[in-house]
């Protein structure tokens, strides 16, 4: 775990920020949301579209190709905290959300884990990713106080959270459990 009290830890798991490079992953996308859903860009057209909060784990087709189109087959990042808030007040499905920070070398190492829980959760769940250093607040309003920590959100409210870098399996056993 890397420890969230006074400057980012020098060990080897958890390196200075000046070391490492941002955790940028090819599955990861932006979260756009407003306040009337989720907007996703669909593969295939390129078409923008509104995924309701209220139609979260449906099946969604684009408005233009009429291609599925999914929120959550590969984790979110979360941009504000107004986002964060639209989201896990409104979504009607469970949000897992990772609080972690590009410096956390254990963040790092469960990131393709949560990709792939992302990838196989199939509308049952989203997955949300919050950096505690650009939205400290959350970090703050949630007391986190070592990252990695994951915690279940379920109609605006955390369900149960656990923290620590842990294997696909694992988290989706937590989730589980937490459901």
């Amino acid at each position: 775990l890397c420890n969230r009290i006074g400057p980012p830890p020098t060990s080897n798991l958890c390196p200075p920020p000046s070391d490492v490079q941002r955790y940028d992953s090819p599955m990861a996308q932006p979260l756009r949301v407003d306040d009337k859903g989720v907007l996703t860009t669909c593969g295939r057209c390129g078409q923008v579209n509104r995924i309701a909060y209220e139609k979260l784990g449906h099946a969604a087709r684009c408005g233009q190709c009429k291609e599925p189109v999914e929120v959550g087959a590969a984790p979110l990042e979360v941009g504000s905290t107004a986002d964060f808030d639209r989201l896990v007040t409104r979504a009607r499905v469970p949000v897992v959300v990772d609080y972690w920070a590009p410096w956390c070398g254990p963040c790092r190492m469960v990131a393709p884990e949560l990709e792939k829980v992302a990838a196989r959760a199939a509308g049952r769940f989203l997955v949300v990713k919050v950096n505690t250093d650009v939205l400290s607040d959350l970090g703050e309003r949630y007391r986190i106080r070592s990252i990695p920590t994951m915690a279940v959100m379920s109609n605006g409210q955390e369900v149960q959270r656990t923290a620590g870098a842990r294997p696909a399996a694992d988290i989706e056993a937590f989730i589980a459990a937490s459901l």
